[in-house]
């Protein structure tokens, strides 16, 4: 067999002239240059071998969606559970969704409690003709050069929780996958907004996050030190002068092997899904003044600005035709100017 390599291409031909995937010839260097990279000095040469292009087969996204929708279930049951006042499920509405023009479509869920002011958990599923790059890059041409007018496929979890007592912080998570053309990439976060902000809280959230990080993403501990960096600069309020809450982690085009990348989204999802009930249920019954409540109202609005001005989720889902209820899920339930 001959393997000639370009640039942008890789063509291979066996004994008979006939040409073989590339995708797969790919994926054998892939897995056999990983075996050589231990140390940390070879973590620049791994990362640039994971943006090799493998091919993402339909067997991995129907055990992503299940796992995505699986755990939509579990929020929802632990806000019920954190709320304690709707064992009936009156306080959960769940509604599922189509674009307007075909392409998939979702599923949102939305917890309104006595103790869980709002709470919501989304699920996405949905596919297009032609690839929005420019709702997910500032400035950037990166994604509108390679990937603009391609068909592509994305799916994903967003959660978000606003508790009436305002000791308890406001929590967000999503993870998603895109594919576009050949190419396919995870991105996702999570990140705490606290009110009152409290040392136990942060330390705990943070460190669920480097844990999670160094045992499971395939760059180990450096990935939790970029992404917690890209967390502040990502969600900085420039009209603010201002970064939102106390941080947490944001990363976008990680690509690579599916099966590692997949773990490592797992162990995300689960680890934030624990943390926050034990912070959610630290808070939740804490004592509060009236004029506490007053002063977490006007302070929600740094977070409903944000969304509005500069989430890349918000854009992606108003320019891909997304139901408009589950896009503004995350908005607080009441904000004041």
């Amino acid at each position: 067999m001959v393997l000639t390599t370009k640039i942008s291409q890789t063509t291979c031909v066996d004994d008979e002239g006939d040409e073989v995937s590339a995708c797969i010839m790919q994926a054998c260097l892939f897995v056999i240059l990983r075996c050589f990279l231990c140390s940390d000095a070879d973590l620049y040469v791994y990362n640039m071998i994971a943006k090799m292009e493998l091919a993402l087969n339909e067997l991995q996204k129907e055990r992503l969606i299940g796992f995505l929708k699986e755990s939509q279930n579990l929020f929802l049951d632990a806000f019920c559970g954190i709320d304690g006042s709707g064992d009936d499920g009156s306080i959960l509405k769940r509604r599922c969704w189509q674009r307007n023009d075909g392409g998939g479509g979702g599923e949102m869920g939305v917890v309104r409690g006595e103790v869980v002011e709002k709470a919501g958990c989304n699920v996405s599923i949905i596919n297009g003709k032609k690839y929005p790059g420019s709702s997910l890059c500032r400035g950037s041409k990166e994604d509108s050069d390679d990937f603009a007018e391609k068909p592509f496929f994305a799916t994903g979890l967003s959660t978000i929780v606003h508790m009436f007592n305002p000791h308890a912080p406001i929590a967000h998570m999503n993870v998603r996958l895109f594919q576009v053309g050949q190419s396919f990439w995870f991105g996702g976060g999570a990140d705490l907004t606290p009110f009152f902000p409290y040392s136990e809280d942060t330390e705990g959230f943070h460190s669920m996050l480097r844990s999670i990080c160094e045992k499971h993403h395939p760059l180990g501990l450096s990935s939790y030190r970029d992404y917690s960096k890209w967390c502040d600069e990502y969600f900085y309020i420039p009209h603010r002068g201002e970064s939102r809450g106390v941080g947490g982690i944001f990363f976008d085009r990680l690509q690579g092997d599916f099966e590692p990348l997949f773990g490592f989204i797992c162990q995300l999802v689960k680890g934030y899904m624990k943390v926050l009930v034990e912070i959610l249920g630290r808070r939740k019954d804490m004592p509060y003044r009236e004029a506490d409540k007053e002063k977490q109202l006007y302070w929600r609005a740094r977070y409903a600005e944000f969304n509005l001005l500069y989430d890349r989720g918000t854009r992606f889902g108003l320019q891909t035709g997304g139901d408009l209820e589950a896009i503004f899920v995350s908005m607080p339930p009441a904000v004041k100017w």
